[in-house]
């Protein structure tokens, strides 16, 4: 069974008189220790969504169940139970200003009746997870975002949770420091086995730290696969809308000028592995006879595994020019025909 299940979830909310569905019948099983993403564009619906999993968002209808209890049919004192073994990490930190560290946490753990004779030596540990051992007697206002939002874990993980639900808790860093978070997290999901569920639009987060990722779409889930499968092959407008602009094809203005100036056909592949794709291109070229000129290409690693991103330029009479794409088509993951800007 797993851990988290949302059964059919629907969200309404009345707004200026009329009703907004934020969530439209959604179904997730999210698994004991992974790393589950769920990213979209601003409004998608993931925020809403994700609330239903600590019932801070009651569902208009569906089932939340969480490690085996029905929230939608338990009562106000089982939800509150459910409730304390799930951790929140917040965009924009919300830390108590004038409080220091070890107070703030301190407020965390008498909020989830920790006893106050055990909260210095779990202070102490907590801020040792997130490696500011040092920084107890800080104010919020002498830390950098980084440290802010190292401390929102360390009160996250306040009262030993099973569940850490993460709302865009890397957006308002920069990407150097957003890395350091993602390693953190990373670390404690394989320390403490600690389930995690991450919201985000960014996809660089999803390809270092997600098992598996949701994408979302005016609040529908449009897509569902592992991270690696989803930037190798999107199957949905929106995930190859997001993959596209992280695998970014766009060429150079110089370039861009060479190849507009005659007449053909500009295709971004995407392939799963490292090897080359020169064989196949060959291939292609040699059984439509068309001419076929490799612009530029890279290789990313998605969770460890490659991808190889390439842009090529196809020439030839209009008919070959559209049986090598068929070709590609049934050869490549990802087949994009980028339009020529003139």
């Amino acid at each position: 069974m797993s851990q988290i299940e949302l059964k059919n979830i629907d969200v309404t909310f009345k707004q200026k008189g009329r009703t907004v569905s934020a969530v439209k019948d959604v179904s997730l099983n999210i698994e004991k220790g992974e790393i589950f993403g769920i990213v979209g564009l601003s409004g998608a619906g993931k925020s809403t969504l994700v609330r239903t999993i600590n019932y801070l968002q009651v569902p208009s209808k569906g089932q939340v169940v969480v490690d085996g209890t029905d929230l939608t049919r338990a009562n106000g004192k089982t939800i509150a139970q459910v409730r304390r073994k799930i951790g929140f990490i917040f965009q924009n930190f919300n830390l108590i200003n004038n409080r220091t560290l070890a107070q703030n946490l301190a407020f965390a753990l008498t909020a989830g009746g920790y006893p106050e004779k055990k909260q210095p030596a779990r202070i102490t540990e907590l801020l040792k997870l997130v490696g500011l051992a040092d920084r107890q007697d800080n104010y919020p206002s002498q830390l950098s975002g980084g440290q802010k939002q190292r401390v929102g874990i360390a009160r996250a993980l306040a009262n030993d949770p099973d569940i850490l639900l993460c709302d865009e808790a890397t957006s308002a860093l920069d990407v150097e420091t957003a890395e350091e978070i993602i390693e953190i997290l990373k670390g404690i999901n394989q320390r403490l086995n600690i389930t995690i569920v991450f919201i985000t639009h960014q996809l660089e987060v999803a390809r270092s730290l997600f098992d598996r990722v949701a994408v979302m779409e005016n609040g529908k889930l449009v897509e569902k696969s592992s991270t690696y499968d989803l930037f190798a092959a999107p199957q949905s407008d929106m995930g190859q809308r997001l993959v596209s602009r992280f695998l970014d094809t766009k060429l150079p203005e110089k370039v861009q000028a060479q190849v507009t100036s005659q007449s053909g056909q500009l295709l971004a592949l995407r392939y799963r592995g490292s090897d080359s794709l020169t064989p196949i291109i060959t291939k292609i070229a040699k059984e439509t006879d068309v001419d076929i000129n490799i612009i530029q290409g890279r290789v990313e690693f998605i969770q460890d595994r490659a991808i190889g991103v390439l842009v090529v330029y196809l020439t030839g009479k209009p008919v070959a020019v559209s049986r090598a794409i068929q070709a590609f088509q049934a050869r490549v993951d990802y087949v994009e025909e980028v339009e020529n800007h003139e």
